[in-house]
């Protein structure tokens, strides 16, 4: 079974970076889509950025020029790069990934299955 476990959260004052992490295990896809998503109180969990197995990347208008998502494919790791962080960064994040080949957008939480327990950013003002 697939298994995710984030890390690298914290809370920063505006305008500071984070990169958090994300190892994978216990999956065989040689074709896949990876993403992060973010979760604040109250409000649906939405899509930031995902990236498939060929390095093609996808991201949410909100976030474009700031974070970058990236992989270590021997380490089988995933990566977000948060910089120019904002206070309405603030969320849980959380990795995820799924096989290629639905018809639903990368950046789409309900096409995704597999998830890990999230990490928690806060951005200060």
């Amino acid at each position: 079974q697939v298994q995710l476990v984030e890390s690298g959260g914290g809370s920063v004052q505006a305008g500071g970076s984070l990169r958090l992490s994300c190892a994978a295990s216990g999956y065989t896809y040689n074709n896949y889509y990876m993403g992060w998503f973010r979760q604040a109180p109250g409000k649906e969990r939405e899509g930031v950025a995902a990236i498939d197995s060929d390095g093609s990347t996808s991201y949410a208008d909100s976030v474009k020029g700031r974070f970058t998502i990236s992989q270590d494919n021997a380490k089988k790791t995933l990566y977000l790069q948060m910089n120019s962080l904002k206070p309405e960064d603030t969320a849980m994040y959380y990795c995820t990934i799924r096989e290629v080949g639905s018809s639903f957008s990368v950046l789409v939480a309900e096409s995704y299955k597999c998830w890990g327990h999230g990490t928690q950013v806060t951005v200060s003002s």
